[in-house]
C-alpha cells in the first residue's frame, strides 16, 4: 500500500503554513497567497522550525559572560546604532525604500572595513560589477581587500567563501538571490528562509561579519516572512525622503547593544555619510510665523532640537482633516479633542496639519506641549517667540507631566543659546535660562 503523499502550503506573503488550500490569508489577509511546497521544501520548513540535535541545560550559574568583541566601521554614525562597532559573526538587515542609501552607505562601509586590511566581499544580484565600480570610483572606495561578485545563485557565494577567508559579507540584496536546491522564485518566503538561514550558519560557525540588504513593501516593512528578521541580530531602517539630505538609520533589534540610538547621515556628492553636526539641522531661528514652536527630544543618548509646524485653516467639509507627518495621527487626534474640550477651541470645524522638520519622526510625548503651543499659534494667527522652548507631555485630563532626562534637554537649549524653556516643573538647574512651570494646559494659553 503506498504511502500517502503529504501535503502542505505556503503563503508567499507572511509565511503561513496550511496543511490545505485557502482561498485568503488567515494571518495576512492576502488573496491566493497559498501555494503548494514541494517535500523538499516541506523538509526546510521543518528544519528552520525546530534545532536538530540534542541539548543539555546547564545552570545560569555555570555559565561563563563572553565578551563582545567589536571592530569599527570607521563610520561614527553606524557605529553608535550598531551599540560600538561590528561584532564578528554577526548577521544584520538593513531596509530601507528605494533611492534612500543603503547600498551607497554599505558600498562605502565595505571599503572602510577593507582598509583595515580586512577581506570584504560584497555580492549583488542587482547591479553588474561595472556599475558597482562606477559607484565606488565616485565614493572614492577602491581598496584591494574589497571584492566584487556580481552572482544571484546562492551556490556560487558558497564556492566563494570557500576559495578565500573573509571578515565582513555584503549582500546587496537578499531577495535577489536563490538556491537551486529549491524549485519557488527568487524572493519568495521558502527562498528567503533557507538563504538566511544558511548566511546565519556561516556567519556564526566562521566569525563573518554579514550585512543583508532588504527591500522594503508599501507598508513599510521587509518584504518576506516575519521569521527573517526573527532569525537576525540586528535590524536596522532607514528614514527620511529620497529626495532629502538627511537620512535617519534606526535601530530596532539589536542582541548585541540598545535599540534607542539614532545614526543620522547626510546625502552628497561623495556619498551617504555621517552629518559631523546635525545640533542645528532641525530647526531654524529665522524669523518667527504663526503655526511654529520648537521642542527637545531624546534619541538614545542624544538630544535633538526639533521644530514643530501646524497649520489651522477652516474646513468646508463635513468632515475635517487630521493629518501629520512624523507625528502619531491617534496621539493628535487626542491633542485635539484635548483643546476642545479644555480651552474650549472649536476645532472641530478646522483641518489640522502638523509637520515635524527635517523628516525625523517623534517617538516620545515630550513633543505633546510643542504640538499644542504650534496649534494654538496657528489658530491664533499669532507667532512664537523663537527664543523659546516647549517640553512636556500631556495627559488626557490635561496635565502636563514631567519627561526623563530634563537636565540633558536644558543643557542642549542653552548650546543653542535660547533663553526661555515651559517646562511641567522648575529644575535645581536651570543652566542660565528662564523657565516657566506649566503644569496644566491652561496654563499655556495664560503664557501665550
Amino acid at each position: 500500500m503506498s504511502k500517502k503523499k503529504k501535503v502542505l502550503f505556503e503563503c508567499q506573503h507572511c509565511g503561513l503554513t496550511s496543511p490545505k488550500w485557502m482561498g485568503k490569508c488567515t494571518n495576512c489577509g492576502t488573496w491566493d497567497s497559498l501555494v503548494e511546497l514541494n517535500e523538499h521544501e516541506q523538509e526546510i520548513v521543518k528544519m528552520t522550525a525546530s534545532s536538530s540535535g540534542s541539548a543539555k541545560a546547564r545552570a545560569i550559574t555555570e555559565i561563563q559572560e563572553t565578551e563582545v568583541e567589536r571592530f569599527s566601521s570607521d563610520d561614527t554614525e553606524l557605529d553608535l546604532v550598531l551599540g560600538g562597532g561590528i561584532v564578528p559573526g554577526s548577521l544584520t538587515l538593513i531596509g530601507g525604500s528605494p533611492g534612500v542609501g543603503k547600498s551607497t552607505l554599505l558600498l562605502k562601509i565595505g571599503s572602510n572595513i577593507a582598509k583595515q586590511g580586512k577581506n570584504t566581499l560584497y555580492v549583488t544580484g542587482e547591479e553588474s560589477e561595472g556599475q558597482i565600480k562606477l559607484r565606488a570610483n565616485r565614493l572614492q572606495a577602491n581598496e584591494e581587500k574589497l571584492f566584487l561578485l556580481s552572482e544571484i545563485r546562492l551556490e556560487q557565494v558558497m564556492l566563494e567563501l570557500s576559495q578565500r577567508k573573509y571578515e565582513c559579507i555584503i549582500i546587496d540584496s537578499i531577495q535577489t538571490l536563490y538556491s537551486e536546491a529549491i524549485t519557488s522564485a527568487p524572493g519568495s518566503v521558502t527562498q528567503v528562509r533557507q538563504i538566511t538561514f544558511d548566511l546565519m550558519r556561516i556567519a556564526k560557525e566562521r566569525k563573518i561579519a554579514i550585512f543583508i540588504i532588504g527591500h522594503i513593501t508599501k507598508e513599510g516593512s521587509i518584504a518576506g516572512p516575519r521569521v527573517l528578521e526573527h532569525m537576525v541580530d540586528t535590524v536596522l531602517y532607514f528614514e527620511g525622503d529620497s529626495s532629502q539630505e538627511l537620512r535617519i538609520l534606526r535601530g530596532f533589534k539589536n542582541r548585541f547593544g540598545p535599540t534607542s540610538e539614532i545614526g543620522v547621515f547626510e546625502m552628497k556628492a561623495e556619498g551617504l555619510i555621517s552629518a559631523k553636526d546635525i545640533s542645528s539641522r532641525f530647526f531654524s531661528k529665522d524669523n518667527s510665523q504663526p503655526g511654529s514652536a520648537l521642542t527637545v527630544i531624546m534619541e538614545g543618548s542624544r538630544p535633538i532640537v526639533l521644530e514643530v509646524q501646524a497649520l489651522v485653516s477652516e474646513s468646508y467639509m463635513p468632515n475635517p482633516k487630521r493629518q501629520a507627518t512624523g507625528f502619531e495621527n491617534n496621539r493628535l487626534n487626542m491633542l485635539l479633542a484635548l483643546l476642545e474640550r479644555k480651552l474650549e477651541i472649536p476645532l472641530n470645524q478646522y483641518d489640522v496639519f502638523i509637520n515635524i522638520t527635517g523628516g525625523i519622526k517623534v517617538t516620545e510625548t515630550s513633543a505633546d506641549l510643542a504640538i499644542l503651543a504650534a496649534i494654538i499659534s496657528s489658530f491664533r494667527n499669532r507667532a512664537i517667540s523663537k527664543e523659546t522652548v516647549f517640553i512636556g507631555e500631556v495627559s488626557l485630563v490635561g496635565n502636563v507631566r514631567e519627561v526623563f532626562q530634563l537636565d540633558t534637554r536644558l543643557k542642549e537649549i542653552a548650546l543653542h543659546k535660547f533663553s526661555k524653556a515651559l517646562i511641567p516643573k522648575k529644575p535645581s538647574d536651570n543652566f542660565g535660562i528662564k523657565c516657566y512651570e506649566v503644569n496644566e494646559v491652561t496654563k499655556l494659553i495664560d503664557w501665550m
